[in-house]
């Protein structure tokens, strides 16, 4: 019996390696099955291997990582799924590293799952999380995987949801998403997390001039972020003007009132109280019925998102499509014809 040592993709399934040499093919079912099991103990080695599958964009290595989540699927759903969110600057990095590394400690099995603005040439991540995040990336409890938005709206991939039930079946109880805090990604990330946590800065006032009003109808609670140093009286007084506001709104969470809480990712102050909050929301959603249905309705709302998305690959997939599409572009800016008609001609060939 060999040791597999690497897992290479193939049009078969996997090709057990030594040394990245082919040594040995095993059979289609024998390697996922080893894959899934892997998973299943926690190994972030063929964790990252599941996740790739599914980012891939190969049609084998994409059939094979549904079969590898479809095994996984009754392993999953035993965490809580924080989604966090902030203007730039915030340091939503810094506080996903001080929080992920509190609980680390604490015996929790934490994964980040970082949104990252793609290149435009390339499509890949520009922004190195695990650069961003050296200590929680280190740590036997932590596991860091940088996503590439590749264009998706709001800068969230399409494989996050995914990526996410993967980490769910490799053990981790905690799963936090970080996004690029841009346009309306947080509505996105709304409908895949359980707690819904924003970031921001001292004063308030002048910030919510340029924060649409949406954004924080979203949240479950707000962090004022940097209260340390002489910045901690701005703090106290943002807190303050964070919580009157959120009072005033209608909670995106029913029975539950979001509120504003200082931290210092620095210090290390307010960390435990943040964990508290989130544990309380749990406890109130699960004792409502509702922390259940939120999530049959986002995997409902998943499914749509994914019937859409579809639709849209299969109509550009047709031959002469993007041709006709870009002729009718032309006509459109020289005005020649109206959008409905030109959406109309589209789909009447």
């Amino acid at each position: 019996m060999h040791v597999m040592r690497g897992i290479e993709s193939t049009h078969d399934g996997f090709v057990a390696s030594s040394r990245k040499r082919f040594v040995k093919k095993a059979s289609p079912e024998k390697d996922l099955e080893s894959l899934c099991t892997e998973i299943e103990k926690g190994s972030r080695l063929y964790l990252a291997k599941g996740i790739t599958l599914l980012e891939s964009t190969k049609q084998s290595d994409k059939l094979l990582g549904q079969e590898v989540l479809t095994k996984l699927l009754p392993k999953t759903g035993k965490c809580i799924r924080i989604g966090i969110t902030g203007v730039p600057g915030a340091g939503k990095s810094t506080f996903i590293e001080a929080f992920g590394l509190m609980l680390a400690d604490r015996g929790h099995k934490v994964a980040v799952l970082a949104i990252d603005p793609s290149s435009t040439l390339t499509g890949g991540s520009i922004l190195g999380d695990k650069t961003r995040m050296e200590e929680l990336a280190r740590h036997k409890n932590a596991f860091i995987r940088p996503s590439p938005s590749a264009g998706t709206l709001g800068g969230v991939h399409k494989k996050t949801r995914e990526t996410m039930l993967l980490c769910e079946a490799a053990g981790y109880d905690v799963i936090l998403i970080e996004t690029v805090g841009v346009g309306q990604g947080e509505t996105i990330v709304r409908g895949m997390v359980d707690y819904f946590l924003l970031l921001v800065l001292t004063g308030a006032g002048d910030e919510l001039q340029g924060m649409k009003k949406g954004i924080m109808e979203l949240t479950d609670g707000v962090v004022v972020h940097k209260n340390d140093g002489s910045n901690m009286p701005l703090v106290k007084k943002t807190v303050r003007e964070y919580k009157r506001i959120l009072h005033m709104l209608q909670p995106t969470s029913p029975g539950w009132t979001s509120t504003a809480q200082p931290v210092s990712s620095i210090e290390r102050t307010g960390l435990q109280e943040v964990w508290e909050t989130v544990l309380a929301f749990r406890q109130a959603m699960q004792e409502n019925n509702y922390w259940d249905t939120r999530r049959q309705l986002q995997t409902k709302d998943w499914f749509h998102a994914m019937i859409r998305d579809h639709l849209i690959d299969s109509f550009f997939a047709e031959a002469g499509r993007k041709s006709q599409v870009k002729g009718l572009e032309q006509e459109l800016m020289e005005g020649n014809v109206t959008v409905t008609s030109a959406v109309d001609r589209l789909f009447s060939s």
